[in-house]
């Protein structure tokens, strides 16, 4: 199968660029000593490129249900992909290099737009899949029919929603210090971490789940599906209830 042209294409050429930003950053992270709030300063720019990289892959992917979208729309939705996520990348690298935290940085006045500068991309970037979302519904009329297409439309509008929400909560409520599990770097409690990441992965999980009730009989597959969507939903809220209860606060 011939690679997408045009957005997805550039997509897919801009996540492989970040994976392959890994590699000096892989490296830098083997030979530096220095940590950060007891996590080594090239842990989170190793995560945050693969988890971009994996967004842009998706993004491109999930485009190709809006195909008869206005080819301006769908480069404006690219752009925006990428421009946030380049922004978050080099930031968070930079920083690694200086061995000072990039998020919750509000040493100077600098650092403090900065900081904001960071959370706006953050907006614009889940605001880019709720507006593909929103162009693949106007494109196809019949949406709702189809389990993989209704699918793709509610993961982009969870990961919109679900990562919006949780990231506005994240940014009061600042995770433990310490390395934490292995691999995510998650403290077993008070940290909001996990639901983010069922927010944010929402776009590629959800529509999965659609994919996976397409195979069911007609009959079915919507109810399957619309049973595995609140379900996700469902254990969003309670993993971001348990936590925000274990830094005391009561409001969800």
């Amino acid at each position: 199968m011939p690679l997408p042209a045009g957005p997805p294409l550039a997509l897919t050429l801009f996540g492989l660029l970040l994976l392959l930003c890994m590699v000096p950053a892989w490296r830098q992270a083997r030979r530096d000593p220095r940590t950060i709030r007891g996590v080594g300063v090239w842990t989170k720019p190793l995560k945050f490129l693969a988890a971009l990289a994996l967004f842009a892959f998706t993004t491109a992917v999930l485009m190709l249900a809006a195909r008869d979208a206005a080819p301006a729309t769908l480069w404006r939705i690219a752009a925006l992909v990428m421009a946030t996520s380049a922004f978050e990348a080099i930031y968070i690298a930079v920083q690694a290099s200086r061995a000072e935290p990039s998020h919750y940085n509000t040493s100077d006045a600098l650092h403090s737009a900065l900081t904001v500068a960071m959370a706006l991309g953050a907006i614009g970037l889940t605001a880019s899949q709720a507006w593909l979302g929103w162009v693949i519904v106007r494109v196809n009329p019949d949406w709702l029919s189809s389990v993989a297409v209704l699918g793709a439309v509610t993961g982009l509008f969870m990961t919109w929603v679900l990562a919006t929400l949780s990231g506005f909560m994240l940014g009061g409520r600042r995770a433990p210090p310490g390395p934490g599990l292995p691999l995510v770097g998650w403290q077993r409690r008070g940290d909001l971490r996990p639901a983010h990441f069922l927010g944010v992965h929402a776009q590629q999980i959800v529509p999965l789940l659609g994919l996976c009730c397409a195979r069911l009989p007609a009959s079915a597959a919507h109810a399957g599906f619309a049973a595995l969507a609140l379900g996700y939903v469902l254990a969003w809220a309670a993993l971001t209830r348990r936590e925000l209860h274990h830094t005391g606060v009561h409001s969800l």
